[in-house]
């Protein structure tokens, strides 16, 4: 699907959620016949699974600042965290007049066995990251279709159509550096945040001209770390403007869960790294 049909609005209405707009596809084809998405609350929250079909979720500001952020949870590819680093997310960036639209980007197919079939590739990263490489150009199609259909409408929804971000989580980490190095102008965002973002390939590729980055982690996170400190550092030695923010714990996948660990100020920090960029107010 080219951008340039998205940005015109080919798109469907599927849903209106609860403290959010309408739900939009990111394809004007025909939902996959394999379609059966589900979401559940279960030992990693409250999640959904087995997407095949990408949509935005739009999260209005009560008093717009004119920027935007797409968020983009994460889950191993087998899934989203879609509550906590998902809808909470976009609701506390409401909270900062930032209007955010989450990112349903499409997963490996599960089973009903699928918290067993994840926790043995977290087990073994070098497996998991083969299993995602098929699925790798269509994540990054997804993140690209959001950044150009979120500009493309962004006088719809008070949004200033240079302040459009890209924010993932883990594998949504992944999938906003799969999108930043892909570089292609209608799918490129203005400024990108990684929060604990993994399964990032050996070599990146930072692209010309790449837009401001915000990393954060937790040393004690086993899981990302070490790909959060090569991505800042990556950033850093192209010249080009990156903010890495580390605390001594909080593992993996904080999100906006308080737990009384050091990375509960993440968003303190990002917070203030967006003001520094004058995406949000004083």
């Amino acid at each position: 699907m080219r951008l340039s049909v998205l940005i015109a609005g080919a798109l469907a209405i599927v849903a209106i959620p609860a403290c959010a707009w309408e739900v939009v596809r990111l394809s004007s084809d025909p939902v996959p016949a394999t379609s059966k998405e589900v979401r559940e609350t279960g030992p990693f929250g409250t999640i959904v699974r087995d997407v095949s079909d990408a949509t935005l979720t739009p999260y209005v500001a009560d008093k717009p600042n004119g920027t935007a952020v797409i968020v983009a949870p994460g889950g191993g590819f087998h899934m989203l965290s879609i509550d906590n680093e998902g809808e909470a997310v976009a609701k506390w960036l409401n909270s900062q007049g930032v209007t955010a639209f989450v990112l349903k980007y499409r997963l490996l197919e599960t089973g009903a066995d699928f918290p067993i079939q994840m926790m043995r590739y977290l087990a073994d990263l070098p497996a998991l990251r083969t299993a995602v490489e098929p699925l790798r150009p269509l994540a990054t199609a997804d993140g690209e279709n959001a950044v150009a259909w979120v500009r493309g409408n962004a006088k719809r929804f008070g949004i200033k159509p240079d302040r459009v971000g890209l924010m993932g989580f883990s594998a949504g980490g992944a999938v906003t550096v799969w999108t930043l190095m892909a570089d292609k102008p209608a799918g490129r965002p203005d400024f990108a945040i990684a929060i604990y973002p993994g399964l990032l390939p050996d070599t990146i590729a930072v692209p010309n001209k790449a837009p401001p980055l915000f990393v954060a982690a937790a040393k004690d996170d086993k899981l990302a770390y070490d790909d959060s400190v090569r991505l800042a550092d990556a950033w850093q030695k192209a010249g080009m403007s990156s903010t890495i923010v580390t605390y001594e714990n909080g593992g993996h996948g904080f999100g906006m869960k308080k737990s009384g660990k050091a990375s509960d100020a993440w968003t303190d920090a990002m917070a203030a790294w967006m003001r520094n960029q004058g995406l949000v107010g004083q």
